[in-house]
Formats: structure tokens, C-alpha cells, sequence
């Protein structure tokens, strides 16, 4: 079974996962990914160890809040439903406490209505706290608006309520999350890729799996990537592959109309994979057919 990712993150890899794991080497040493986000991928890839790292703080601090609560599950259950209970927010897991006033009268967004005051309240705590707890974070990304995690220019969380709640599908995530970094040993870094990169001490036996953000498509988490970015990557992905670093990068090669030229020029010095796959835009929710991607240098 495909483990899920409690952060439930845009991109998300996990529907690919079986796909992309085909060319994946069979015996990995250190499984390194400068891109994790929600980290979908490290979690259903089998390796002695993993090194991960993402530029997004926030995300960073999700992934060892959680870690930390790994081994103490009661514990972190009881914290996160005591902030639910202090905010009066929706628990589906639980109970179902939504009055069917509300759900008449909001029939398709009752969760977002029932939840509004609290979250906005908690939000705003989280905002004006001096030492900010990941774990509110954690609470404000499970009803935030399609689970986005963003920070306006001030760095104050900025998402609005989302029509969602704590339910059984985020109860089984953190218990597959729990379930894989209880047993492996993982290192977290909070840098750019090419200084994360830059870093470590790789090996033949080490794999570097790669999902950057792409050109072509268009999410929160796009914004801080350009043609210069993607430049910079490539360079350093052909430093690797010099060093007889094994790697593989997913990528879109093609999307409405638009083409990246620059990495299909790249890509055709090494392996290219097709993978099958529709985009689905959190912004128009319509399905986008697009040419996805995984290059290997092995």
C-alpha cells in the first residue's frame, strides 16, 4: 500500500509513486532529496538512511515537528486534539459535531462555515506569537484552503479557512508517516539545493531523487523558481553525474502549449522516462494533460 503524506502537498508525488519507483535503483544507501516537500516519495522508498532537505522553513519544521512526536503518537494526538478543542474546531475523526442547521444551509462548504471564527482566531495567535509551535502550524495547514502552506511578505501564515476538517484520512497519513521515520534514520536540512548539494559526502551507493518545481505549471510553491533556477540545477545534476552520483528528476517537458526547451535540450544526454499523468489545478479544478517526466544518469 501507498503510504500518504500527513502535509498533503500540491505536486505531491504519490499517485506516481509505483510508476517512478520502477527506475529507481534497487540497493540505496542514503536516499537524498534536495526538493522534499510533502515528502511522499522518501516515505514509500526503501533505503538505509535519508538525507532531506527543502528551502521552504515551514515545511522543514512540520517534518521534524512530527518526528519528534514519532515515537510518542498518544502524545501528539492528545496535544493536536486539544488545540481542535480550544479553537471548536471540527474533529470528523472523532465525532461528528457540525449541527445539520449548518449543513442545510451550507450544504457543499458547512465545514468551512462551521470552522471559520476558530481558525481565524488561531491563526491569529500563531501570527502574534513570539515563539511560533509547529504544531499550531500543523493544526492551521489541516483546515487551511487546499491545505496550502504560504506566508505573506511579513511572514505571517495568510491562507483562509478550507472546507476540511481533521478526519480519518489525516488520522491514517500521520500514522504512515509515524510508521516509516519511527524505523529510519533521517536528516533534515533547511537549505537551498545546489548549498544543500553542495554539502554532503556522496557515494555510488547514495541515490539523489529530484522533484523541483517546474516551469510550466503554476502553484505556490512555483513562485521562487525561474529559468535561472532551472539552469542552476541542471549544471549541478551534470556535476553529479561526473562524480558517478547516481540521480533521477522528475520534470514537465510540456503544458499548455508551453514547452521547456532548456531542460528537453538537457535531458537528452541521459535516460528519458515517460511518466503517465494529469495535472489538476487547484485553481480552475480542471484535469490538464501534460508530458511528465523522470530522468536518470544510470
Amino acid at each position: 500500500m501507498t503510504c500518504r503524506s500527513p502535509l498533503f502537498y500540491v505536486g505531491d508525488k504519490r499517485k506516481l509513486i509505483k510508476e517512478i519507483k520502477t527506475y529507481f535503483p534497487q540497493k540505496i544507501s542514503r536516499f537524498i532529496e534536495p526538493f522534499v516537500g510533502g515528502g511522499s516519495v522518501f516515505m514509500n522508498t526503501k533505503a538505509d538512511g535519508y538525507v532531506l532537505n527543502d528551502i521552504n522553513e515551514g515545511v522543514i519544521s512540520l517534518h521534524k515537528m512530527l518526528c519528534a512526536y514519532a515515537t510518542k503518537r498518544g502524545r501528539f494526538f492528545k496535544d493536536l486534539l486539544s488545540i481542535v478543542r480550544q479553537y471548536n474546531l471540527s474533529c470528523s475523526y472523532e465525532e461528528d459535531t457540525v449541527p445539520e442547521k449548518l449543513k442545510q444551509q451550507f450544504p457543499k462548504t458547512y465545514f468551512a462555515e462551521y470552522n471559520r471564527e476558530g481558525y481565524g482566531r488561531l491563526k491569529e495567535f500563531y501570527n502574534s506569537a513570539d515563539e511560533r509551535n509547529p504544531l499550531m502550524l500543523y493544526v492551521l495547514l489541516i483546515y487551511g484552503f487546499n491545505r496550502i502552506l504560504r506566508f505573506n511578505s511579513k511572514g505571517f501564515f495568510n491562507v483562509p479557512v478550507g472546507n476540511v476538517d481533521f478526519n480519518d484520512n489525516v488520522y491514517e497519513a500521520l500514522n504512515s508517516y509515524f510508521d516509516v521515520v519511527s524505523k529510519a534514520e533521517v536528516k533534515w536540512e533547511n537549505k537551498d539545493f545546489e548549498a544543500f548539494i553542495s554539502s554532503l559526502k556522496l557515494n555510488r551507493n547514495d541515490f539523489v531523487y529530484l522533484d523541483p518545481p517546474y516551469l510550466l505549471t503554476f502553484s505556490e510553491y512555483n513562485k521562487i523558481w525561474n529559468g535561472e533556477t532551472e539552469s542552476r540545477l541542471l549544471s549541478c545534476l551534470d556535476k553529479l553525474n561526473k562524480k558517478h552520483i547516481r540521480f533521477a528528476i522528475s520534470n514537465v517537458t510540456h503544458y499548455k502549449g508551453r514547452v521547456n526547451d532548456c531542460f528537453l535540450a538537457w535531458s537528452s544526454k541521459y535516460n528519458i522516462h515517460p511518466i503517465k499523468s494529469n495535472y489538476i489545478s487547484y485553481h480552475d479544478n480542471s484535469v490538464k494533460k501534460f508530458s511528465e517526466v523522470l530522468v536518470t544518469n544510470y
